[in-house]
């Protein structure tokens, strides 16, 4: 496609330390002075200042993006730490938008920075979005996601949106305004069910490749901003780093989706008992003890496990068709991380027709929290 009109006008000239500190842009075809007022002219709201946002705050900070909105209700977290690079060891238990907005003023004075710490929903998207240039959407679940397209499609803000879990990520520039403009719901018409999604404290994410991604991401944006390129509007990239591979796949209108249901309507619900972790522990002194069933990956079972579980991933409990051979009689407690994993395992265990199922809620970090603190969480 050829570029698309640059989405900011050229602000005030250069002064000479802008003409100094921005030199290695100025060089760059395509883009030039004139490319660098309108990054300073522009403004971006940046959701979610987490393993995306590092990168996207950084790099568009150093371009000189003359605003940013950070949006980001969380706090930092020692987990945190392996991908979330604008955040220190010292940043631990603070606001993530205020730790990213510090390393931004440290970064580059020409950007002025304004901190949002609340959580983005469809009440409130339009507010907080309406006023920007464009939206860089770094969330990591599917109602933030699904409020900001929605919100920045009503108000006709273009959105650079991407998704990454373990090796695997997805990029996309969502431009309203021409034709065959798309939004995320063209690539997602009905949101999954949490449980059929991980998140990256579930399945984990390597580090480096939200870097990559984030890089990205701040790359359509610069360009978006400036009008230069072949942003990545009617595709996705698929970015594979486990091969370090890519590859793209065109992306269509499919039309309006309205009222759309959390689920799929036709999904069978399976009543489940749940017992918390003291009940648990308080089981497995008892007579008859129950059988224990850990759903999660072998890596997050060695990390640290409840005393004597038996370890099976939940892909390979649901692909399991008949009960026999596979666990002992009596009753199953089952357990993953936090809950949603064991939930479908503990399901199917009762579509197959096993008796006495339940779930401990909370999974593991209930465990850890309240039976033994030796274990590290994670």
């Amino acid at each position: 496609m050829s570029p698309l009109p640059p989405l900011v006008e050229p602000g005030p000239p250069l002064t000479p330390a802008q003409v100094s500190r921005y030199s290695r842009h100025l060089l760059v075809p395509g883009m030039g002075i004139e490319a660098q007022r309108r990054l300073l002219n522009a403004r971006v709201a940046v959701v979610g200042a987490g393993g995306l946002g590092s990168p996207i705050v950084s790099y568009l900070a150093a371009a000189g993006v003359g605003h940013l909105t950070i949006v980001d209700d969380d706090v930092v977290d020692a987990t945190n730490l392996q991908r979330q690079v604008v955040h220190s060891t010292a940043a631990i238990g603070t606001s993530k938008a205020a730790s990213a907005a510090a390393h931004v003023h440290g970064l580059n004075p020409d950007v002025s920075v304004e901190t949002r710490q609340v959580r983005i929903t469809p009440a409130n998207a339009q507010e907080l979005l309406a006023g920007h240039d464009l939206v860089l959407d770094g969330a990591d679940n599917f109602p933030t996601r699904y409020a900001v397209s929605d919100a920045a499609a009503a108000l006709g803000i273009p959105v650079v949106w991407a998704a990454v879990l373990r090796f695997d990520a997805q990029i996309a520039s969502f431009v309203p305004g021409h034709a065959d403009a798309v939004t995320l719901r063209d690539l997602f018409p009905r949101p999954p069910r949490p449980e059929d999604v991980p998140s990256c404290s579930e399945a984990g994410v390597l580090g480096a490749l939200v870097g990559q991604v984030g890089s990205i991401m701040a790359g359509e944006a610069v360009k978006l901003i400036c009008g230069f390129g072949e942003p990545l509007v009617g595709r996705i990239l698929l970015v594979d780093a486990l091969s370090q591979r890519t590859r793209e796949v065109p992306l269509r209108p499919v039309g309006a989706v309205v009222d759309l249901p959390q689920h799929e309507p036709t999904r069978d619900l399976v009543p489940l008992v749940e017992r918390s972790a003291e009940q648990v522990r308080e089981a497995l002194a008892a007579e008859g003890a129950p059988t224990l069933l850990d759903v999660r990956e072998p890596a997050e079972h060695a990390l640290g496990t409840v005393p004597g579980a038996l370890l099976v991933p939940v892909g390979e409990v649901l692909s399991w068709d008949e009960l026999d051979s596979h666990l002992p009689d009596g009753p199953v407690v089952v357990y993953c991380k936090a809950g949603p994993r064991a939930r479908r395992a503990a399901a199917h265990l009762v579509k197959l027709g096993r008796e006495d199922v339940s779930v401990m809620t909370g999974g593991i970090l209930a465990w850890i929290e309240r039976v033994d603190p030796s274990l590290p969480t994670y």
